[in-house]
């Protein structure tokens, strides 16, 4: 497809709900809205293109040593925000919105949502008020935090252990 959208991003494809476009100045892909969700939207389903122990930057944690890659794989173009816009729930295996999306307005999602400790931890520069700089998985968020996101129920399930595990200590 390779269609030229504005100066500064390239279309690559096309998946109905969204477009993976690559940024012209670096190269990465972001994904952005073709058409407009409300908050609880489902943007798309997904289920496991394959499953490993272990993690990679590519895979999405479902369980202790569980790790999916994402089918349809445009998803995985659905990139890190410290302010999210969408929710990988992988109970349900579904994206939703989790505030209003525009069209042309990139989606983004909190990657410790998904992540206990992430197979390659980075520096955010997401620009949001809300950056938390550096970002290695749930297990390093303190409460406060934790307490400004929405996480699976495979996440929230290992918080709670841990504060159960802090309270007995």
């Amino acid at each position: 497809m390779d269609i030229l959208i504005n100066p500064h991003f390239r279309t690559i494809s096309n998946h109905g709900v969204g477009e993976v476009r690559r940024k012209l100045s670096n190269g990465q892909n972001h994904f952005f809205a073709t058409r407009s969700f409300k908050p609880g939207d489902v943007i798309a389903t997904f289920s496991a293109g394959t499953i490993s122990a272990e993690p990679t930057y590519l895979t999405v944690q479902i369980g202790i040593r569980k790790h999916i890659t994402l089918d349809p794989e445009f998803l995985q173009y659905i990139n890190h925000g410290c302010d999210p816009n969408v929710f990988f729930n992988t109970t349900t295996m579904e994206v939703t919105a989790l505030k209003h999306i525009s069209v042309n307005e990139e989606m983004t999602f909190f990657y410790p949502s998904t992540e206990w400790k992430m197979a390659q931890s980075f520096a955010c520069y997401c620009g949001s008020h809300r950056c938390l700089e550096k970002i290695r998985g749930a297990a390093y968020l303190s409460p406060e935090v934790q307490s400004q996101y929405r996480f699976t129920d495979f996440i929230q399930q290992q918080l709670a252990k841990r504060a159960a595990r802090r309270k007995v200590a």
